[in-house]
């Protein structure tokens, strides 16, 4: 069975969560620090080979008015060519607060809220369970 693979896409890190095979539960896999675009390209071409990834979910930076601004751009034409390199669908998810929210949990649970690379892969599960939580309410309409 596949999993559908979640990225918190930022200027210097990918923070990168992984779906359980019924695509109901999102965990923190891993945080990549980004390099080049064909680096980027090329490690999560193997994460999505090793985790049997068919669908990436990336969270898309809205503004507080629901509005896509120059952040919002940039990541769209980073997954166009993710899209390209990978040959895997791309769907977006909006983002906002994931990072303020996966902050609050890390330091509620202890774990180190100023990891900013824990902070990364915990926005990533954030965002790909928020989009999970929907799919299930759709199918169950």
């Amino acid at each position: 069975m596949s999993r559908w693979l979640g990225l918190d896409i930022g200027e210097k890190r990918i923070g990168v969560a992984v779906s359980d095979e019924t695509k109901t539960l999102a965990r923190p896999l891993l945080t990549i620090k980004r390099a080049s675009k064909k680096d980027d390209f090329a490690r999560l071409s193997a994460i999505c080979t090793e985790q049997q990834i068919d669908r990436i979910i990336a969270g898309l930076p809205k503004t507080l008015r629901n509005e896509e601004g120059f952040q919002a751009r940039r990541i769209r034409r980073y997954a166009d060519e993710l899209n390209a390199a990978l040959q895997l669908p791309i769907e977006f998810w909006d983002e906002r607060f994931s990072s303020v929210e996966a902050e609050e949990r890390l330091a509620a649970s202890s774990r180190k809220a100023r990891d900013k690379g824990a902070i990364d892969s915990a926005a990533a599960a954030i965002i790909l369970q928020d989009y999970l939580n929907e799919q299930l309410t759709m199918n169950n309409r």
